[in-house]
């Protein structure tokens, strides 16, 4: 595979309609806000979301979701006392020289998302295998996704209309409560860094699978709180960099807006907002390619 020689960073706008994309276990499951009333879809969930993109790819995930476990396994240990490479590592002596980075770098070969994001592995001594307690640090970061205004949150009752057990007593008038956000337009961005891409061997490919799956991030992924069509990616910027450092991420990621129209006071559509990429386009030297709903432009 062709080694990435590129920095990379991506802006990607996403629309959410009625949905919850990103439930608070900690304030009822309702949509994650900040302070000030801003919609938050955090790193965790949308790196969840390419991990489940890039499986349905027939990717090798390490991380996999137990509802979407593709080979049987319901934890890190299995999945790696399952690889013959690790599993031979694993049974060194815990000092040996060059374990960890042995252990590093076949992991990395082994799951995408393992030289991606990279991972901790903790594992404890076991009948046969020593401990291991190793870092892999990914190439790729993603920062968490953020609305663009303030967001109105709707609670709404519901009922339970059938028992769970013979002899339940209770009835129909079980209430519970689904949250959902009205509507928000959410702007998330990230990078792919090209020196811890070479110690990972995340690759040019890699980075292709990675952009599929941005393209694609809500493809597949309905639910309750999450009706078919209720989040898309309305436009994604993929941007390479002249070489391996390039310029400095934090500028291209405020170089990319979204603008409320002229007398729109509470925005309701995407065509509600003008996406401005104008002091983007003005950075020098940059390979910009542009998606909107999926297809380039």
């Amino acid at each position: 595979m062709a080694a990435l020689e590129h920095k990379i960073d991506f802006i990607g706008f996403v629309l959410v309609t009625r949905a919850n994309p990103n439930g608070d276990p900690l304030n009822g499951n309702q949509p994650r806000t900040d302070y000030d009333g801003y919609g938050e879809i955090s790193d965790v969930c949308l790196k969840r979301k390419i991990r489940n993109r890039l499986q349905d790819m027939g990717e090798a995930i390490l991380v996999q979701s137990n509802d979407r476990s593709d080979d049987g396994f319901t934890s890190i240990r299995e999945r790696v006392e399952a690889n013959p490479s690790l599993e031979k590592i694993l049974k060194m002596k815990e000092k040996e020289k060059g374990r960890r980075q042995k252990f590093a770098d076949e992991a990395s070969k082994a799951w995408i998302d393992v030289r991606s994001f990279g991972q901790v592995f903790a594992l404890k001594k076991a009948t046969g295998i020593d401990s291991v307690s190793v870092g892999v640090r990914g190439p790729v970061s993603v920062h968490p996704a953020v609305s663009m205004d303030p967001v109105t949150i709707t609670d709404q009752q519901i009922t339970k209309s059938t028992n769970g057990e013979p002899g339940d007593k209770k009835g129909s008038d079980t209430m519970g409560m689904k949250h959902r956000v009205d509507f928000g337009l959410y702007k998330f961005q990230g990078s792919i860094n090209v020196q811890l891409a070479e110690k990972t061997g995340f690759s040019e490919e890699d980075a292709e699978k990675i952009k599929q799956a941005l393209v694609t991030l809500f493809e597949n992924d309905a639910s309750s709180a999450r009706p078919e069509g209720s989040l898309s990616v309305e436009r994604l910027y993929w941007i390479k960099h002249p070489g391996k450092t390039g310029i400095a991420s934090a500028k291209i990621h405020r170089s990319v807006t979204a603008v409320k129209r002229d007398g729109v006071d509470r925005p309701r559509a995407y065509t509600d907002y003008t996406i401005d990429d104008s002091a983007l386009k003005a950075l020098p030297n940059l390979n910009i390619e542009i998606y909107e709903e999926g297809e380039r432009r």
